[in-house]
């Protein structure tokens, strides 16, 4: 049998940091304690400390800002969190990605259509008069909102778990979907499927907003595949 690892100084840190701000009530953007009274309150160097600090600023569970202090991060509640240290995907890692977000999707988008709220939909809305706006600017800017679009789709449908799914599946693979969006390079035809499952969602028509989000995304994975078999000269 082999033997048991024990934890870290690291680790302990790390833990005792998470009790803290858990028994502490403190919710994401709260301030905490500065470096040198966490180091007294745990009775440990501050390099040690901020060894442990660092490996919860990776996670997103605090922020540590220059000149400010320490904050506890927006993603201090998330089950979900996507790897900072993923690799650059091509080929048919690429259409793995489109495979996974086919699945995962389109239920998603008739889920929006069933629950969701006028306040939520007008900020839907809102989401594709910038991407109409940005259609003959630069791609950073549509494919930030074209991402915003996908993910608020995704939290309109009520499920938390799925919901970060998503967003790992956008945040890790950013340049992927920046590539993406390069090869496909239609854009009008990208906002026209964006508005027509908005126009699903708003009409509180499950299933056409669940084929519409299918279709949409099959659109891009078959252009995608054509131009991997046959990339231009």
């Amino acid at each position: 049998m082999s033997e048991v690892t024990r934890p870290s100084l690291s680790d302990a840190l790390t833990e005792r940091m998470l009790e803290l701000i858990r028994a502490g009530g403190h919710r994401p953007g709260d301030r905490l304690p500065s470096t040198r009274e966490l180091s007294q309150r745990f009775a440990v160097t501050t390099p040690t400390l901020r060894e442990a600090l660092r490996r919860l600023e990776a996670t997103g569970a605090i922020e540590m800002r220059h000149g400010s202090g320490i904050y506890v991060g927006a993603d201090i509640e998330r089950l979900v969190l996507p790897n900072p240290n993923m690799r650059e995907m091509h080929g048919a890692q690429l259409l793995e990605l489109l495979g996974a977000r086919i699945v995962i999707e389109p239920p998603l988008a008739a889920m929006a259509a069933a629950r969701a709220t006028g306040e939520e939909l007008v900020a839907l809305q809102r989401v594709l008069e910038a991407a109409a706006r940005h259609l003959r600017g630069q791609d950073a800017e549509l494919h930030d909102t074209n991402m915003t679009f996908h993910r608020a789709t995704a939290r309109l449908a009520g499920n938390s778990v799925l919901h970060e799914v998503v967003d790992s599946l956008l945040t890790v693979h950013g340049p992927e979907q920046r590539e993406i969006l390069q090869i496909f390079d239609d854009r009008r035809r990208d906002y026209d499927e964006h508005l027509a499952i908005l126009e699903a969602i708003e009409a509180r028509d499950a299933a056409a907003a669940e084929e519409r989000m299918r279709a949409h995304l099959v659109d891009v994975k078959t252009v995608i595949e054509q131009r991997l078999q046959h990339p231009p000269k």
